[in-house]
């Protein structure tokens, strides 16, 4: 039987998928690459994704016991201090995992309740997960274009 929760976590999955088909092709000198007059990076953008998906388990599904200093939300821009390749797929890696296990512990009714954060104010869960998906979808978006038009200049 297909469950609300199902559906949901298969369009979890759907969205992040436009994300995680890409990372297996990114070496550390895509990090750098950028989209002029863009100010972000492929590692601005790919560290970005991990911290608003740790944030969102965190504030939106109460996952307290994540700890997160999201530093591309803090700086609002590329710093460019985002080029360690293992340590940006450890933390998708670590984002995409959490989220999931959150997503399955979802009872159906847990769907509907409200939640109230800065971020997004008052929204149902579903609601809210709507939010994270495209957020993914749209930055994985941004990535595809910046791989294939992107340059590093020195």
């Amino acid at each position: 039987m297909t469950t609300p929760t199902n559906h949901l976590i298969t369009l979890w999955i759907a969205s992040r998928t436009r994300l995680e088909n890409q990372l297996d092709v990114i070496t550390a000198y895509d990090l750098k690459k950028k989209l002029a007059p863009s100010p972000n990076s492929v590692g601005y953008l790919l560290q970005h994704i991990a911290e608003v998906e740790l944030l969102f388990a965190k504030n939106v599904f109460g996952k307290k016991d994540i700890k997160i200093i999201a530093h591309t939300v803090i700086a609002k821009k590329d710093t460019g201090e985002w080029t360690d390749l293992e340590k940006i797929r450890s933390l998708l890696n670590l984002s995409r995992n959490i989220l999931m296990n959150i997503l399955y512990m979802q009872e159906e009714e847990d769907w509907g309740k409200k939640i109230v954060t800065k971020e997004f104010g008052t929204k149902t869960k579903a609601q809210a997960l709507g939010s994270i998906l495209s957020h993914t979808a749209y930055h994985a978006g941004q990535l595809g274009i910046l791989l294939k038009y992107g340059s590093v200049t020195h």
